[in-house]
């Protein structure tokens, strides 16, 4: 192992670069376990690595990727042993840690999670950190009140991205039957209903935030983007209903006031995927691997590391759909 490859991005003048690049192991950052990368996906996270001034890489050169899957090859960790295929997703790993486009990573083993059963390598990247994403919100909208018995309307915002397709798949593989799919171009509609959507929605359609209180439309809404999308549906989710937010494609600013919140119990649910505690991690990937594995039926597109840029480029342009895993 002495050179492999990996992308590298770089600041160049005032430009940001990146490309395939052979590196070595003393460019990794440090790390208590080797691991052999099989494989890697690509988020909307790893689109803004690329790009200026996104504040996503903190220090120049780095190997981006947020995620990755992949056989233990060393470890001073008595936890890990060679041989041990394991996840790691999150934490700072693809930000200020050299990350998961590499054929190899070193990271702590604070960080990593043991592979389920009924999980493989190929199949926990499927997921990777966007499952893992939709997996936190589908979670955390359960604990406030999202049963399958009151046959509940369930919004999925951007639902045929990374996060959006697989909640919907989650959602439809549980039993819901009311499940909205926010969508903004023709195209997407069919992409939305294939993924188990019962009713799509064009954003178009949803309104102007004109009121504090509107009248209701759904008791639950994944949100994967804020913004004004966030907001206007803020105001006509039922009572008692709750809203998961998880990113910010749609603007970083949401208008709202206290009236969903004081006059109807609606509940914002804050979803991070980065820093949740190594010791949650497990039971949301088993089920992940189990009831919620819908890994035989996405949309996926397997690339490899020198087609990268061409994925990059769909996302920023907002005509990527599903998920693209990298095979190393």
């Amino acid at each position: 192992m002495n050179s492999f490859n990996a992308i590298r991005v770089k600041e160049q003048e005032d430009q940001i670069i990146y490309g395939v690049e052979e590196v070595n192991i003393d460019q990794l950052s440090e790390g208590d376990v080797l691991i052999k990368v099989a494989y890697s996906s690509i988020n909307y996270k790893d689109m803004l690595a690329v790009q200026k001034n996104t504040g996503v890489i903190r220090n120049y050169p780095m190997i981006p990727g947020i995620d990755l899957s992949g056989t233990v090859v060393s470890s001073t960790d008595a936890r890990f042993t060679e041989g041990q295929e394991v996840i790691v997703t999150g934490f700072d790993m693809g930000m200020s840690h050299t990350g998961g486009f590499s054929e190899y990573a070193r990271v702590p083993a604070e960080w990593i999670v043991p592979l389920p059963k009924n999980l493989s390598l190929k199949d926990a990247m499927v997921f990777g950190t966007a499952g893992f994403t939709a997996a936190l919100s589908i979670h955390a909208l359960e604990q406030n009140g999202m049963d399958l018995a009151k046959d509940p309307e369930i919004l999925v915002t951007g639902s045929t991205g990374g996060v959006g397709s697989i909640a919907l798949q989650i959602l439809s593989k549980m039993g819901f039957t009311n499940i909205s799919a926010l969508v903004r171009k023709e195209h997407q509609e069919e992409v939305a209903k294939s993924l188990g959507a019962t009713n799509v929605i064009f954003a178009d359609d949803l309104g102007e935030l004109k009121k504090p209180l509107n009248k209701t439309r759904f008791d639950y809404v994944l949100d994967t983007v804020g913004g004004d999308v966030a907001s206007v549906l803020i105001p006509q989710i039922s009572y008692g209903g709750s809203m998961s937010m998880c990113g910010n494609a749609g603007g970083l600013q949401i208008t709202t006031t206290v009236l969903p919140f004081i006059l109807r119990g609606v509940n914002l649910l804050g979803i991070d995927s980065v820093n949740v505690p190594i010791e949650n991690r497990g039971a949301i990937w088993d089920k992940m691997a189990n009831d919620w594995n819908i890994t035989q039926t996405t949309l996926v597109n397997e690339i490899a590391l020198s087609e990268l840029t061409h994925t990059i480029d769909a996302i920023k342009n907002g005509q990527h759909l599903g998920r693209t895993i990298v095979k190393l």
